[in-house]
């Protein structure tokens, strides 16, 4: 992609890189959790809590350090960022407890909270507006990297090196992207400042809030599926650990291809269009799910097209808020990154509900149905904001 004005083509793929960073840092306790367990001395079902607790922390802090910080240059903001995630993954890796590496979890989602939705911010604000879309969906391509390509390389260092030498290896890529970013973005580089009084204003705001919900509502329907898929493949298809494995990596590469395409989408016909057609068409993907066994083939097939639609939501839903939220975007996109991991949770909690109730066979349906949800948040937040606020301040 050829860039104009100044977001240049070093800066764009910078942000991207932070964002892989702070992906990586967040979500490789996934691969991790059983050296985790038996290093601490822990059961692990209390290893898998780890991830829990960033998210909850996650959820009210990013929107509320985004505000704090609002008055302070975005190299700085982004910095700082950077390394109290890797101080935080230090703390993490040096832990002597679990519940210091629960803690740490804490310090690394301040970090990463104020990171991924003020580099998006930043990406809003200086690409032009016919390429902004597109340009936002490579600044969220880092995130979907850091779990189609950076999650295995966590396991791999734990069972090899020892699950410490894993958070080491985030530290060491949080450092780096700390100095390209110092490097990169622009000295003096601010928007138009935010506080706690405007966090305030965007969370009495309903319409804004109701346009922000989707995300939440959206994956959970994802997550409903998703969070499940392992047992369901195996139940059903009678998939081992390679057919999984093989069906995660598909899954991989449409999170790639959806974040590439759906810029694309939305940059050529709105983003309230797109999200309209990504939701529809999940609707009618995701009840296959519900019959299975199938062709692997096919399902292989249906896997991809499911992936490639479901990451495809990111740039569309952020330009949205933009388009919606005007000078008030930072505030937006934070809430946005705290819904994602609020929707992810939910989902993962009405999907156990579903498996004790009625069965893994009927994750597809409920995830349908719980799409439709989504579908009515979406047709809701248009009709009561059918048109957007003020553009988003460029920068000073």
């Amino acid at each position: 992609m050829v860039m104009d004005g100044p977001l240049t083509r070093q800066l764009l793929f910078t942000l991207a890189l932070a964002n892989f960073v702070v992906g990586m840092g967040a979500f490789v306790v996934i691969g991790i959790i059983e050296p985790v367990a038996s290093g601490l001395d822990v059961k692990p079902s209390t290893a898998g809590t780890l991830l829990t607790v960033y998210a909850l922390a996650y959820a009210p802090l990013s929107p509320i350090l985004v505000a704090l910080t609002g008055r302070l240059g975005r190299r700085a903001v982004l910095t700082g960022g950077l390394l109290v995630f890797a101080f935080a993954s230090l703390i993490g890796a040096l832990a002597a407890s679990f519940e210091m590496l629960a803690s740490s979890r804490i310090l690394a989602a301040a970090g990463a909270g104020v990171v991924t939705p003020v580099t998006s911010a930043v990406v809003a604000g200086l690409a032009p507006q016919e390429k902004r879309a597109r340009c936002l969906a490579i600044t969220f391509l880092g995130i979907t990297l850091s779990q189609a390509l950076g999650l295995p390389v966590g396991p791999w260092v734990a069972y090899t090196f020892g699950w410490r030498a894993a958070l080491v290896v985030v530290v060491a890529l949080a450092l780096c992207a700390a100095v390209l970013l110092w490097a990169v973005v622009p000295r003096g580089l601010s928007f138009q400042a935010t506080s706690l009084v405007d966090l305030k204003h965007v969370l009495r705001n309903g319409r804004m809030m109701l346009a922000i919900a989707f995300s939440a509502t959206f994956l959970a329907a994802i997550f409903v599926l998703y969070t499940y898929i392992a047992p369901l493949l195996s139940e059903t298809m009678g998939f081992d650990r390679t057919g999984i494995t093989t069906l995660l990596a598909v899954f991989g590469i449409g999170a790639v291809l959806g974040s590439v395409i759906g810029g694309e989408l939305a940059d050529r016909f709105g983003a309230g269009r797109t999200l309209l057609w990504l939701t529809a068409l999940q609707i009618a993907i995701l009840p296959v799910y519900s019959f299975l066994p199938i062709p692997a083939l096919l399902l292989f097939a249906w896997t991809l097209i499911l992936s490639t639609i479901c990451h495809s939501f990111g740039a569309a839903q952020q330009l949205r808020l933009v388009e919606l939220c005007g000078s008030q975007a930072p505030l937006a996109l934070a809430l946005n990154a705290s819904a994602i991991y609020i929707g992810s949770a939910l989902g993962s909690g009405v999907g156990a509900l579903t498996i004790s109730t009625l069965g893994l066979w009927a994750l597809g349906l409920v995830a349908s149905g719980m799409m439709v949800i989504a579908l009515a948040n979406l047709h809701a937040s248009r009709r009561f904001s059918p048109h957007p606020v003020e553009g988003l301040s460029r920068p000073s």
